[in-house]
This record gives C-alpha cells, sequence and structure tokens, in this order.
C-alpha cells in the first residue's frame, strides 16, 4: 500500500491505495464520486473524464498515486456550495443535451475543460475538443449547443478586458454592435 494525499473538489483526502488502483476507481469506490462513471476501461469513452491539476483527464488512464498531491475535480465539485449548477451543467440541462445521461458527466468535464483554453470556440472546434467523449444515444446537436450556450453565458459574465471595455476606435466600436 502507498500512502497519498489529494484534494478532490476542494477537500483534501488522505489514504492507503494499492499502487496499482486506477484513479477512476479510487475515486469512486473510496471517496464516493459516483459521478465519474466507469465506462469502457479502455480510455475510448471518455465517460471517467475529471479535471486533474486543472487539465481534463481519462480517469481510467491514470493511477491514483499519479494524482498524489494534485488538485482534482470531478463532476460533483463542479457545483457551487450552495447547489446552483456550473455554466455548462446548467446548459446541458437547458439544452437537453443529454438522453440515458451515461456519458454528460465526462461530457461536461472535457466541456469545462475545453472553454478553459478555448472560451468561444466555433462548432468544428466544440467537435473537435470533445471528440475523445462517446455519446451513444444523441446525434452530439444538443451536446454542442450546450457547450456553446455555455460559452457565451460565461464570457457575458465574465469581467470586460481594459480592451472590451473602452474600444479603440468608433469603428470596431460599431463593428461590435453588429447582429451576427
Amino acid at each position: 500500500m502507498t500512502k497519498i494525499s489529494m484534494t478532490v473538489d476542494g477537500i483534501q483526502y488522505e489514504d492507503d491505495v494499492d499502487p496499482r488502483t486506477l484513479l477512476v476507481h479510487h475515486l469512486r469506490d473510496r471517496l464516493g464520486k459516483v459521478g465519474t462513471v466507469v465506462g469502457c476501461d479502455t480510455s475510448n469513452c471518455g465517460a471517467c473524464t475529471v479535471l486533474l491539476a486543472g487539465k481534463g483527464v481519462k480517469s481510467c488512464t491514470v493511477l491514483a498515486v499519479q494524482a498524489d498531491g494534485m488538485d482534482v475535480t470531478t463532476v460533483e465539485g463542479l457545483s457551487g456550495p450552495d447547489g446552483t449548477l456550473h455554466p455548462v451543467q446548467q446548459a446541458f440541462h437547458n439544452s437537453h443535451a443529454l438522453q440515458c445521461g451515461f456519458c454528460t458527466p465526462g461530457m461536461i468535464m472535457a466541456a469545462v475543460d475545453l472553454l478553459s483554453e478555448n472560451p468561444s470556440p466555433t462548432t468544428d472546434e466544440v467537435r473537435e475538443g470533445l471528440e475523445g467523449n462517446l455519446c451513444r444515444c444523441t446525434g452530439y446537436q444538443n451536446i454542442v449547443r450546450a457547450v456553446q450556450d455555455a460559452a457565451a453565458t460565461m464570457h457575458a459574465t465574465a469581467p470586460p478586458t481594459a480592451e472590451a471595455a473602452e474600444p479603440a476606435s468608433t469603428t470596431e466600436a460599431n463593428a461590435q454592435e453588429v447582429p451576427r
């Protein structure tokens, strides 16, 4: 057994683990984070996606000992302390971006990772960003829409930058007002 310590959804955990234990199994079996789904155990489906040190990873490809000393965020950790849904979670709900729901936690976590790197992705960029996550029920249309809706919501609530607050010219200001 190996002693590890990690912060999961803002709470620090210390545990003794078998060095062969996958992170997905540690999260589910030891920490009760059952929103992290075991889909294929071969890293093909993406249902087990979590954020490890802020980056999306398939937790079936990471040993728990490799996460020692790191921050892990699961789908349960996205909502606010009062239960308020993360904008991506809310957009998935609003856009009906799920059917059976099995892939949804991994899709949401992959979307959060994508939006942290690309806050305004195009449809093609969303599809490319989620290509490691499989859904057997939907045609992905509502999933892509949800990610773009979440991006718009997150962008609208982000504090304006100095450049956005003060356009360089009148032409630039008018260009920003043209509906698309």
